[in-house]
């Protein structure tokens, strides 16, 4: 089903109606910020399950914080509403949520304070976003990561994604799946728009904030689901280029890419080249807590239509 709502200037209206103007500030500077929300279907309980909702409506208080934007809802209210657009949208399979928070002035001065702020949100549909079982090819590229010291890293602004789509723009125009991408100072830093991580001698490596990394939500799932479910060491330091060769598995994690195994490096074979087997045991319990199958997980799920099976779900007190 095609989506129909979406909540815009403090309102549920059609999606074709919810528009800027072409003098709108966000749109002339990139003074915005934005969240990627995925909600699972499960068919078997005929369920909808929102994931981590209120964890990205957290860091996206965060991205308005650093970005002087007055987001003017708590991400508890945001949680609310976008459940109930979900609702007004009947989505009964997977779908995607976007939130953005904006400069909505028409102004053509480039700052950050005195000017609107607006809240928007849409969803749609969504599937693979990259293939999440074949394994990936993926190439160092020659843009480097935003420093934290140019533009926050942190921070989800709509503007910081130029530099991700000309990495990403790179990689696919040279027959590669995605880009991965080191920091100024020549470490790794992340994909374009995932995180990144390494196996190595059992234990899972992934690169620290301090890498000019997003603080990924689905990166924290990984690191818990790992400990928990895996019993594995998961450490946070510094990778070199190089490593990225010699790794047991590589795999990217986010709320588009998902789990997705990485199975070669410029042109590298990673292992045996084929989807790793640590990979694919966190892909498969991600995909399980997602749709509400590891009661044990059930806290990060909000769902979006109400049952008495569901009810039943809902961690106590």
């Amino acid at each position: 089903m095609e989506p129909q709502w979406a909540f815009f200037r403090g309102e549920f209206v059609p999606l074709d109606q919810a528009v800027v103007r072409i003098d709108t500030h966000a749109f002339n500077y990139g003074t915005g910020c934005f969240e990627g929300i995925r909600a699972y279907w499960n068919p078997t309980e005929s369920q909808l399950y929102a994931l981590k909702l209120l964890e990205h409506y957290r860091r996206m208080a965060n991205s308005c914080r650093i970005l002087n934007i007055d987001l003017g809802y708590t991400p508890e209210t945001l949680s609310e509403i976008t459940l109930e657009l979900l609702r007004r949208n009947d989505f009964h399979q997977d779908a995607y949520v976007r939130p953005l928070a904006y400069k909505a002035a028409h102004s053509i001065k480039v700052r950050l304070t005195g000017h609107e702020s607006q809240v928007a949100i849409y969803c749609k549909p969504m599937g693979e976003y990259l293939d999440t079982a074949k394994g990936l090819s993926v190439v160092v590229s020659s843009w480097r990561r935003l420093d934290d010291t140019t533009l926050p890293a942190r921070s989800k602004a709509t503007g910081a994604y130029l530099n991700a789509a000309l990495a990403s723009d790179e990689a696919v125009s040279n027959g590669f799946d995605e880009a991965l991408m080191l920091t100024l100072q020549g470490t790794v830093s992340e994909a374009a728009s995932a995180n990144l991580f390494l196996v190595r001698g059992g234990e899972l490596v992934t690169p620290p904030l301090s890498e000019d990394i997003l603080e990924g939500i689905t990166r924290d799932a990984v690191m818990e689901i790992a400990r928990r479910e895996l019993d594995r060491r998961v450490v946070e330091r510094t990778i070199d280029r190089s490593e990225l060769y010699v790794a047991d598995e590589i795999f990217l994690c986010g709320t588009g890419v998902q789990i997705a195994p990485v199975t070669s490096v410029d042109r590298r074979r990673i292992g045996d080249g084929s989807p790793g087997a640590t990979t694919m045991a966190l892909q498969e319990a991600y995909f399980q807590a997602a749709r509400g199958k590891l009661p044990r997980y059930r806290g990060w799920l909000r769902p979006v239509y109400e049952t008495s099976s569901v009810a039943a779900l809902r961690p106590g007190p």
